[in-house]
């Protein structure tokens, strides 16, 4: 099957695009062929990565969806190869409501699960910080509009602990109630010291590269070194999701 994930998050700059960038750099490092999709009339931060080659379809039309450019995204799913394929969906803030109530009005995973063998998945970034509230109640949103989907949860630690009345996430009530809705939790690796890893991460996102483009640059040795070992803890947080089918299946060979 295909993969098709879409970020959704009612709140923006809590880091959809770079959890967008982060599933595309992942599917091209585990062999997957990766098209990218990014609807953000106000911020078209996804495309702004060349290497990942985001192709842009605005799909509002003041405060509503417009049918004729969704309809290009449906068209461009259905043209995915079955096999070793990922459809990378970024969404911005804005059409997180509008998007919703049209894709559950149009029965559109139901459309897609009936036509096709790929797997529709949705993905919300939640954050600590003065943000956590509004990313909750975005990740509630999601859950009430699209209640049989699988949700991917990304905890962005870069704002804050994601911690409550002294309680993690996994003790949160919303958490407690939709557990079995969550095909996986995902923390974003935290930032080991903001003067070298910050900067070096911050100079990455600025510039829009990829973790490849970074290591591959010019730049000095031991931020080629910190990024690198980022990127591996990145891909081992998503390595336990187990997010793309097939890379898990082969089992070491016995020594009998």
């Amino acid at each position: 099957m295909a993969f098709i994930d879409m970020i959704f998050q009612g709140k923006g700059g809590v880091g959809k695009s770079f959890v967008a960038s982060l599933l595309a750099q992942y599917g091209k490092d585990k062999g997957y062929t990766v098209s990218c999709i990014d609807t953000d009339p106000v911020n078209a931060t996804f495309a702004g990565y060349a290497a990942l080659k985001a192709k842009i379809i605005n799909i509002l039309d003041g405060d509503d969806i417009n049918p004729r450019n969704f309809d290009q995204i449906i068209e461009e799913i259905f043209t995915l190869p079955e096999e070793q394929t990922q459809m990378v969906i970024d969404n911005g803030s804005a059409t997180f409501l509008p998007l919703g109530s049209y894709m559950g009005k149009n029965s559109i995973p139901a459309f897609l699960d009936e036509n096709t063998s790929h797997k529709l998945r949705l993905h919300s970034v939640i954050t600590g910080g003065q943000a956590m509230d509004d990313t909750l109640i975005g990740l509630k949103t999601l859950l009430q509009t699209f209640p049989n989907l699988p949700i991917v949860v990304w905890i962005n630690p870069f704002f804050g602990d994601l911690i409550k009345d002294g309680k993690p996430f996994s003790e949160f009530k919303i958490y407690q109630e939709n557990k079995d809705g969550f095909e996986a939790i995902i923390t974003i690796p935290p930032i080991l010291d903001e003067r070298t890893f910050g900067e070096d991460l911050n100079d990455l996102l600025n510039n829009k590269l990829t973790f490849t483009e970074f290591t591959n640059s010019e730049r000095p040795l031991m931020q080629r070194h910190r990024m690198k070992r980022y990127w591996e803890e990145t891909t081992a947080a998503i390595d336990k999701a187990e997010l793309l089918e097939g890379l898990f299946d082969e089992q070491p060979e016995s020594d009998d």
